[in-house]
């Protein structure tokens, strides 16, 4: 099923004012209790967030005494499309905002929102430092990069090189990536180039494409997430080259990827687990239960051999 037409539509239903605002907290269900009103936002419309998305309709779907309301940015650095989702939540009267942040730079957004009483929990990025959030709910992305990094350094030959597709950097979680995965591969290969991408498809292609006539006997890429892997595949396969690609996300393109032989492995996250923990963790929050400040939704390394059991 084509979901980007029902997100969008949801997106634009945020921006229009809700009649009879009143208390809008809470309603009358139709079993005459109390409907708690909840926020998902996520970054942007790829399989990883849709994947989140479907997992929370159909935990919205379980409990008739919760209503969430959604809303998604254009892009992984759409930091205004998100504040104004943010701000138009707040007006709608939700009781929590669990959101995917594209950076810090949100974080004024959501201080408003904290402002005025309602409870955030973050979705699969953190915002370092900041006191307002009452859990974080996201893969440990150190661990993860760690996991690759181990995973690469072991498949690699003795002067190998390695070049590193960055995702959006200052973004605490794509960092993380990144930093783990460098402390894990030690001196197992030298590092040549580290663009950033954007965690966009048509950056990686494009970086890749760099890198790989800058060094054309690069031995492996490592993306800090799946969209610039999509288009490093295509400059690999174009350029004829066989370097080892190791991913992060293990997104539905990667795991096809995978299974053909074209990439060999990817740091799979769990998506639905996170939308599903996201926000029964901001129900909680908003009902003012006690919640974890960080729920880690765990990372695998798939590869080859396991890849049937993700796809």
């Amino acid at each position: 099923m084509h979901r980007l037409p029902k997100l969008a539509a949801l997106a634009v239903a945020l921006a229009l004012p809700l009649a009879a605002c009143g208390d809008n907290a809470t309603s009358d269900s139709a079993s005459g209790g109390s409907t708690v009103k909840v926020g998902l936002i996520t970054k942007f419309p790829v399989d990883f967030y849709d994947t989140m998305v479907d997992a929370v309709k159909q935990y919205d779907a379980a409990h008739a005494d919760v209503e969430v309301v959604y809303g998604q940015g254009k892009s992984g650095t759409d930091d205004e499309g998100e504040i104004g989702i943010i701000e138009n939540m707040i007006t709608q009267g939700v009781k929590a905002i669990a959101i995917t942040p594209t950076s810090p730079n949100v974080q004024g957004a959501l201080d408003k929102a904290v402002k005025a009483g309602i409870k955030v929990v973050l979705i699969d990025n953190d915002i370092p430092g900041w006191s307002g959030k009452s859990s974080v709910v996201a893969t440990d992305n150190l661990a993860g990069g760690k996991l690759a990094g181990q995973w690469l350094a072991k498949q690699l030959p003795a002067g190998a090189s390695v070049a590193i597709l960055q995702g959006r950097l200052g973004n605490p979680s794509l960092d993380d990536r990144v930093k783990g995965f460098k402390e894990a591969l030690g001196g197992a290969a030298k590092i040549v180039a580290e663009p950033a991408t954007d965690c966009d498809e048509t950056k990686g292609l494009n970086a890749a494409q760099d890198i790989l006539t800058a060094n054309p006997g690069v031995s492996a890429i490592y993306g800090a997430c799946g969209p610039p892997i999509t288009g490093a595949l295509q400059a690999v396969k174009a350029s004829g080259k066989k370097p080892v690609v190791v991913g992060f996300d293990a997104s539905p393109g990667e795991l096809k990827s995978i299974a053909a032989g074209d990439q060999a492995a990817s740091v799979a996250q769990f998506p639905a687990k996170m939308g599903s923990l996201g926000i029964e963790t901001a129900v909680k929050a908003a009902r003012g239960e006690t919640v974890s400040a960080a729920v880690d939704t765990g990372t695998e390394m798939v590869t080859k051999d396991n890849v049937a059991k993700f796809s």
